[in-house]
């Protein structure tokens, strides 16, 4: 299947010239199948489908203030498309993410108290 496609940057810098358009292969993605859910993986959490990095990581990434190129970045495997299906799911489900966040924050803390009471001094 080929696609007309508008080269980007001029999408960006101006009016579009005919030579501007190009002809590519596109392949449809669900959005759906991009996210997934696995029993025995990650605790059942949601994932980015065939990776184990889950929502809650993606989240917390950004609310790090890091940008999805950023993260697709920082974990080289991952195309934008995911990253930003992880978004999308985080934005649609945020009270459930935001809870595993802070659970994960919490008890972050216990055992780092727990180590501090253990260190001599």
């Amino acid at each position: 299947m080929h696609r007309r496609v508008l080269g980007y940057h001029r999408l960006l810098d101006g009016p579009v010239e005919n030579h501007d358009v190009m002809n590519v292969n596109a392949q449809t993605v669900e959005i759906g199948s991009l996210v997934s859910r696995t029993a025995g993986v990650k605790g059942g959490r949601p994932c980015i489908a065939g990776t184990g990095v889950t929502i809650k990581r993606i989240a917390g990434w950004h609310r790090l203030g890091m940008s999805p190129e950023e993260i697709a970045a920082q974990y080289g495997h991952l195309s934008l498309a995911q990253v930003h299906a992880a978004l999308a799911y985080y934005h649609a489900n945020r009270e459930e993410i935001d809870t595993d966040l802070r659970e994960e924050a919490a008890e972050y803390d216990r055992l780092s108290r727990e180590a501090q009471a253990g260190r001599p001094s």
